[in-house]
C-alpha cells in the first residue's frame, strides 16, 4: 500500500448552540475537534483523520449557599436617620422604602407611572388643587397596630411641622402653602428669619404659632368614617404623586410615634418639636412601618439587618411580574469601605451584591458571565453571554442616572470654634481665609482647573458625558451646548492672578477638600484638582481628606468644609428638583451662597415651577444655566450611565430612575 500525505493544517471547529432566557444559564457547548493521528497500517506508518466528539461542557450552576439572606457590600453603612420625615440622603432611602409603605407607589420600572399602595385609589379636582385618598383598610403596622387615616395625615403634619431646611419638608411646603415657601418657620415669619431656629420659633408669637398650625390642618385633613384623607394644595403640582411616593410619604402609625417622643398632635405645642435634627429626633433608630420589611437591628458604621414581615397587606403586585411578598428572608447591608474587601467578597460569593467604583471594573468585568443592555422602550434589559458565559456575576448597564456628583464651594466657610480643613484662616501661603470662595476668580480658576476629560475616563470608564448647568440630560431646558467650562490651564493661571487682587498667586494657598471614604471617585475629582493646580505653580496646595459619611455629612451641613465633593440623587424626576437644590435650596443653604445671588436665582426657579408649557419653562432654565455659569457657583462634573453587578442567583431586579440602583428587596429573589 502506498503512502498516503495530508500536506493541510487542520485546525478546530466549534459548532456552538446556545439559548439563553433573560437572565438563564448557557446551554452546554457541543464541540468538535478534527485531528490527524498516525498508525501502522500492515507494516507502513499512515496518516489518518480522526474526529472525535468530547464530552460537552457541563454549565455551573449558579446557587447561593444561602439563599435566604441577600447580602450587600455597600462603600458604607451610610445611614444617618431613619426618621422618613427627616431622612434626606439615598442610603437612609433604601432601607425605608422597604421598612414603610406610602400612599402612591410606581408602577415597577416606570418612574412615571402611578399605582395604588396604602390608599385603593385617588381623585383629583379639576383645577388640580384637591387630591382624595381612599385608605385602604385591612392594614397593620409591624407592631400589630391598624393603619387609620388618621395615621396618614399625622404622618404629613408632623413632618411638615418638624420643619428644617436640611430636611426633605420643602416638598411638600411649596404645594402646600405656594412656590418659594421653603419651611413651615415661614408661616410664622415670612422673611425667613425663623428657619431652622427653635429657640426663636419657640419665643415667636403664639397667635402666629397657632395659626400656622391650623394652616397645615386645613391643608391636611382626613375622616376615619369616611376612610378618606384630603390635601387642599394652594396651586396646582403636577408633581405631587410623586412627592408622596418617596421616602419622606412613608406613613407613622400615630399612636406608635407620640410613645417614643415625636409631636403629640397637638396645634398648641408643635413649636417643641419644630428643628428637631436628624440625631435628635425620637425616631431617628426607631421603626414601625407595614412594610415588606421589618429592621432586625441597625449598627451605626457597619450594618442594618431587615427581616421579611410575613402579614404584608399586598395581594396585587405593582406591575406584570411582580410580586406581593418577599422571597428574601433577611437582607444585610454592610458598610464595607475598602473596596479590595468588597472585590473579595464578590469573588467568594460572601455578598450577592456590592459597590463597584468605575475605576475597577475593569477587575470585576472578567467576572461578569451575562450583561444586561438598558432597553428605554421597555424600560427592562437585554440580556446575553458574554465571552466567560460560566462567570458568576451579571452586569446591568446602561441605565440612565438621576444622579450627579459635583465639587462645591463654600462661601462664608464656619470657622467658629477653630477649623482645620482652612490652615492659618488668612492668605498667607498656609491657608486660607473664610471667604476665600467668595471671589468669583477662585471659583472660575478651580472650574478652569478641573481636567473633564481625565475624570470621565480614568472615574467613569468613559461611560458618561459633562453636565452643562445645574440641570441633567434629559430634562426640560437642559442644553448640552450651552455655557460650560473646559480644561485650560492658561485660563487658570489668568483667573488666579486676577483672584484677591493678586493675593492668591504671590502668595499662593492650603486647603483641605474633602470626600465621604471610600467613595474612590470623589477622592478622583480631588485628586485631578490637587494635581492640576499644582501643575500651575507648587504653591497652590490642596490636601485630601477622606471622613466616613456621618461625620462627612455633618460637616457639609455646618459649612465648615471650604470645598467637598458630593451627590445630588433626584427626589422627583422634574427639573425644578435639580434647580431648587443647587439654587436656592439644600446646597445653596450648605454652600451659603450670598442673599443677592440666593434673591436672583429665586426669581427664575420660581417662574421655572410656575411656567405651564415646556417652551417657557425651558426658556427659563436657559437663563439658569448661564447664571450658574456665569458665577461659578460650584464645578459641575458629569453625569454616568449605570452599572449594577449581582451574583447570578440573583432573580427579578428591575431598575427604576427614581430609585436608581437600590432595590425594593421584596421584588427580587434569590436561588
Amino acid at each position: 500500500m502506498s503512502k498516503k500525505t495530508w500536506w493541510s493544517v487542520l485546525g478546530l471547529l466549534v459548532i456552538a448552540s446556545m439559548v439563553l432566557g433573560a437572565c438563564g444559564a448557557p446551554e452546554p457547548e457541543v464541540v468538535v475537534e478534527t485531528v490527524v493521528v498516525t498508525k501502522e497500517v500492515q507494516g507502513e506508518t499512515v496518516e489518518v483523520v480522526v474526529t472525535a466528539t468530547p464530552e460537552p461542557v457541563v454549565p455551573v450552576e449558579f446557587k447561593s449557599a444561602d439563599p435566604s439572606t441577600f447580602v450587600v457590600a455597600a462603600i458604607s453603612e451610610g445611614i444617618d436617620t431613619l426618621d422618613p420625615a427627616w431622612n434626606y440622603e439615598s442610603d437612609g432611602d433604601d432601607i425605608i422604602l422597604n421598612l414603610y409603605d406610602q400612599l402612591v407607589t410606581y408602577e415597577g420600572p416606570n418612574a412615571s407611572k402611578f399605582v395604588p399602595a396604602l390608599a385603593t385609589d385617588w381623585t383629583i379636582s379639576e383645577d388640580g388643587m384637591t387630591y382624595v385618598f381612599n385608605i385602604r383598610e385591612g392594614v397593620k403596622f409591624h407592631n400589630g397596630a391598624d393603619l387609620t387615616p388618621e395615621d396618614v395625615a399625622y404622618t404629613i403634619q408632623r413632618g411638615v411641622l418638624q420643619g428644617g431646611t436640611w430636611s426633605p419638608q420643602w416638598l411638600f411646603t411649596e404645594p402646600f402653602f405656594g412656590t418659594g415657601i421653603y419651611d413651615i418657620a415661614e408661616l410664622v415669619d415670612e422673611t425667613g428669619a425663623l428657619d431652622d431656629d427653635p429657640d426663636g420659633v419657640k419665643a415667636a408669637d403664639p397667635e402666629a404659632l397657632m395659626a400656622a398650625c391650623e394652616r397645615v390642618m386645613d391643608v391636611v385633613q382626613y375622616d376615619d368614617a369616611a376612610g378618606t384623607v384630603t390635601f387642599n394644595l394652594s396651586q396646582s403640582w403636577a408633581p405631587f404623586l410623586a412627592t408622596l411616593a418617596q421616602s419622606w410619604g412613608s406613613i407613622l402609625d400615630k399612636d406608635w410615634a407620640i410613645e417614643q417622643g415625636a409631636w403629640d398632635g397637638d396645634c398648641a405645642t408643635w413649636q417643641n418639636y419644630y428643628g428637631i435634627t436628624s440625631e435628635t429626633t425620637p425616631l431617628r433608630d426607631k421603626t414601625n412601618g407595614t412594610g415588606p420589611y421589618m429592621l432586625e437591628s441597625w449598627t451605626p458604621g457597619e450594618e442594618k439587618v431587615l427581616v421579611a414581615n410575613p402579614d404584608w397587606w399586598r395581594t396585587e403586585p405593582t406591575f406584570e411580574g411582580g410580586k406581593t411578598a418577599p422571597t428574601i428572608e433577611r437582607i444585610v447591608v454592610k458598610g464595607v469601605s475598602e473596596w479590595g474587601t468588597r472585590y473579595a467578597m464578590l469573588q467568594a460569593g460572601d455578598a450577592d451584591g456590592a459597590d463597584v467604583p468605575r475605576e475597577n471594573i475593569a477587575q470585576v468585568d472578567p467576572m461578569v458571565g451575562e450583561w444586561c443592555e438598558y432597553n428605554a422602550e421597555t424600560l427592562g434589559f437585554d440580556c446575553a453571554p458574554t465571552e466567560n458565559p460560566n462567570g458568576p456575576l451579571r452586569l446591568f448597564r446602561g441605565a440612565p442616572a438621576t444622579t450627579r456628583t459635583d465639587a462645591m464651594f463654600v462661601f462664608d466657610i464656619n470657622a467658629e470654634g477653630g477649623n482645620p480643613y482652612i490652615g492659618s484662616g488668612e492668605l498667607d501661603g498656609n491657608g486660607i481665609p473664610t471667604d476665600f470662595f467668595s471671589d468669583v476668580h477662585v471659583r472660575k480658576a478651580f472650574n478652569y482647573c478641573f481636567d473633564w476629560d481625565a475624570f470621565i475616563a480614568d472615574a467613569l470608564a468613559g461611560e458618561a458625558i459633562q453636565n452643562v448647568g445645574p440641570l441633567i440630560p434629559g430634562m426640560v431646558g437642559y442644553d448640552q451646548n450651552g455655557p460650560m467650562y473646559s480644561y485650560d490651564p492658561a485660563m487658570c493661571e489668568e483667573e488666579l492672578k486676577l483672584a484677591w487682587d493678586g493675593q492668591v498667586w504671590e502668595n499662593g494657598f492650603r486647603m483641605q477638600v474633602a470626600y465621604n471614604t471610600g467613595n474612590v471617585t470623589r477622592q478622583t475629582v480631588a485628586q485631578i484638582l490637587q494635581a492640576t493646580l499644582s501643575d500651575i505653580d507648587p504653591k497652590f496646595q490642596v490636601e485630601i481628606i477622606g471622613l466616613p459619611w456621618p461625620s462627612f455629612l455633618a460637616a457639609i451641613r455646618a459649612s465648615r468644609l471650604p470645598l467637598y465633593i458630593s451627590g445630588w440623587q433626584e427626589d422627583l424626576h422634574d427639573p425644578h428638583n435639580w434647580a431648587q437644590p443647587f439654587m436656592i435650596g439644600t446646597y445653596a443653604a450648605r454652600q451659603v451662597l450670598p442673599d443677592w445671588m440666593v434673591a436672583e436665582f429665586q426669581e427664575l426657579v420660581n417662574a421655572g415651577v410656575a411656567a405651564t408649557t415646556d417652551e417657557e419653562r425651558a426658556e427659563v432654565y436657559k437663563q439658569l444655566t448661564q447664571l450658574d455659569y456665569d458665577y461659578a457657583i460650584a464645578i459641575r462634573l458629569a453625569v454616568a450611565t449605570g452599572r449594577h453587578y449581582e451574583q447570578r442567583w440573583v432573580g427579578d431586579y428591575y431598575y427604576n430612575a427614581i430609585n436608581a440602583w437600590t432595590g425594593r428587596y421584596y421584588s427580587m429573589s434569590k436561588q
